[in-house]
């Protein structure tokens, strides 16, 4: 097994004899990018890996997933959402497999506010259940909602993608309001309760409002000290737990919460380093440049281009 890294690139050079109804090519690092699919093709096993997407599917078959260490048997209809961070892998075991499913990277949402409730849920977590068995009704609306992505995908619908990141939120909102979400697959150990602690402390310094509230927290330093914890033991839980280090968590999430800002506020790009906690405009400059390849100015430029 490896605890490798699966990519968007990755996965489609995998199923290159899988035809999706948006187009594989081109896939740029940073760039928003959803696509869909039906399970007629998922009756052969997945690797065992961590995933740099999101993933949401319908199980319409029987079949095992290996999660965090435990066994989980599926075998009624259920929607399966893995954390990207922890490896997993899915086994077929009956022939007959149904259902859909669908992936999106977190620029699919970067400028849609939106996608914040689901950041503070319980969802796409480490520590929470990643299966959750759907009744009748729950399976007839969710089944409804992928069918009119997968149309939506299809169509040449000027706004498709804003009709699909819609029935994506119905999807989650479902879960989190009318379907209950187990906690805890691992058992709440020493270490599981750190890493929960951490993330609910990391959820609650977003989304940023204002300049006047500059983000408090940004280093690990920051973190381990306000959960009284030694940094390194940070460090080693987030990393055993995750396989990311604490400081790539935190400057995942300041990258993104800046491309959302730059998007979507008529601040200027001081005030965006500011508000993420850099005093000094060279300095924030270089952080985003050195992760996302163009400075801040260039990105925001860019994104206006894009919605002319």
């Amino acid at each position: 097994m490896s605890h490798e890294l699966e990519t968007l690139v990755d996965f489609y050079r995998d199923r290159s004899f899988i035809p999706f109804p948006i187009s594989t090519q081109n896939i740029e690092n940073g760039k928003s990018h959803f696509n869909i699919n039906t399970r007629k093709h998922c009756s052969f096993a997945a690797p065992y890996n961590r995933r740099d997407f999101y993933k949401i599917t319908l199980i319409k078959g029987v079949g095992e997933v290996f999660y965090a260490g435990n066994t989980l048997l599926i075998d009624r209809p259920a929607l399966l959402l893995p954390c990207p961070d922890v490896p997993y892998t899915w086994t077929a075991i009956s022939d007959e497999q149904d259902g859909y499913y669908c992936l999106f990277n977190a620029a699919f949402f970067n400028d849609h506010h939106s996608f914040d409730v689901f950041k503070k849920s319980p969802l796409f977590k480490p520590l929470t259940h990643p299966v959750v068995f759907l009744d009748p009704a729950t399976l007839y609306l969710i089944e409804a909602y992928f069918e009119q992505m997968l149309q939506m995908a299809h169509s040449e619908y000027l706004y498709k993608y804003d009709v699909i990141r819609n029935l994506l939120c119905l999807i989650m909102h479902q879960l989190i309001c009318g379907s209950p979400i187990q906690m805890d697959i691992q058992s709440q150990s020493a270490p599981s309760r750190l890493l929960h602690l951490f993330e609910d402390l990391l959820d609650q310094q977003f989304p940023l409002d204002s300049p006047a509230y500059p983000l408090r927290m940004k280093t690990p330093a920051d973190f381990a000290a306000a959960l009284n914890v030694h940094v390194n033991h940070l460090n080693f839980t987030i990393k055993t737990a995750t396989g990311k280090t604490t400081f790539t968590i935190l400057k995942n999430r300041i990258i993104e919460e800046a491309k959302t800002l730059l998007i979507n506020t008529p601040w200027d790009v001081s005030q965006v380093g500011y508000t993420l906690g850099y005093e000094h405009p060279s300095h924030f400059n270089s952080f985003f440049k050195k992760s996302v390849g163009i400075t801040p100015l260039q990105f925001k430029q860019k994104q206006l281009l894009a919605k002319k």
